[in-house]
Order: structure tokens, then sequence, then C-alpha cells
């Protein structure tokens, strides 16, 4: 079942190498991002997509959030996070390519915990991304609430 507004946003842990501005080139250990406790209280803007370095969410979804992300945090947002179905270290390795900085959190969602939990996710075997990706989507959780969310309709038509 997808989740929609109103829900409470599920509780998964995504891991991300935080950023180091000291030494941007640095691969620190990775770290937890618990939707559950690192959102408690916080509004929260999260952006899925299918894939790091796709050509979408490279050319599109994340340099609009790159861009527009002091905005946002100046509208009340707390944290930007960004979820592909890719691993800690390749969103850590998009997120530099992107020059994200420490602007949004680069997590990886690698086991697909997060599309099982929200139902956004998506099998992209047939074009060679692998069974279990995330849709495209946006979504705003206020101290774990789901307060908006925007779904791509068709995500494999974009891919």
């Amino acid at each position: 079942m997808t989740i929609k507004v109103g829900d409470t946003f599920p509780q998964v842990q995504l891991k991300y190498i935080p950023y180091d501005s000291t030494d941007p080139n640095a691969c620190k250990s990775p770290q937890i991002l618990d939707t559950k406790t690192d959102f408690a209280g916080k509004k929260v803007v999260v952006i899925g997509v299918p894939g790091a370095f796709s050509p979408t969410c490279s050319i599109q979804h994340l340099p609009a959030y790159v861009t527009k992300c002091n905005e946002l945090k100046s509208k009340g947002v707390d944290l930007v996070v960004c979820v592909s179905g890719n691993d800690f270290f390749v969103m850590s390795a998009w997120g530099k390519s992107e020059n994200v900085k420490n602007n949004i959190i680069m997590a990886g969602d690698a086991n697909g915990d997060l599309g099982r939990a929200t139902g956004l996710s998506l099998d992209l075997a047939k074009v060679g991304m692998g069974s279990v990706r995330l849709t495209r989507f946006v979504a705003i959780v206020d101290d774990g609430k789901v307060a908006h969310l925007d779904i791509e309709p068709d995500p494999t038509d974009v891919t």
C-alpha cells in the first residue's frame, strides 16, 4: 500500500556518508539516518529517485533541489534528503559530482527498505537497473507525518 498525505512516514534506517568541508574528497564512515528519530520534530523534504547518475535524475531532479535548497530551508525545512536505490558510496559520489556539499543528505536505499515501506518501489529490471528501485517522488514530512506527496505518474517514461 502506498503512503498518502496524513500517514506516518515509515521508519527505516538509511545510510549516508557525511560531507566533510575540510576534506571534500574524504570518504568518511557511513552514518545511519533513522526516519523516525531523525525526522521527529522536524520538517523534512524527502526526494526519491530511481538511480544516481541516471540522466533524468542528474539533469532535472537533483540540480533543481540543490538550487532551491536555501529557499526551502528559509521556509522552515530542517533537512533535505535525497534517496535512491543505490548504496551510500554511490550516493556520496553523486552528491560530490553535483556539488551538493552538506545541503542535502544523499542516502542510499540499496536494499529497497524505504521503497517497500512506502509502497513507492519500482521494478526497473527490464531496463537493466535492478528490481528494487524508488519511483520518483517528493514528500514533505512534518514531525513524522506526510504533509505533502507528489509521485511521478509514469517513471518509466523518462528513465
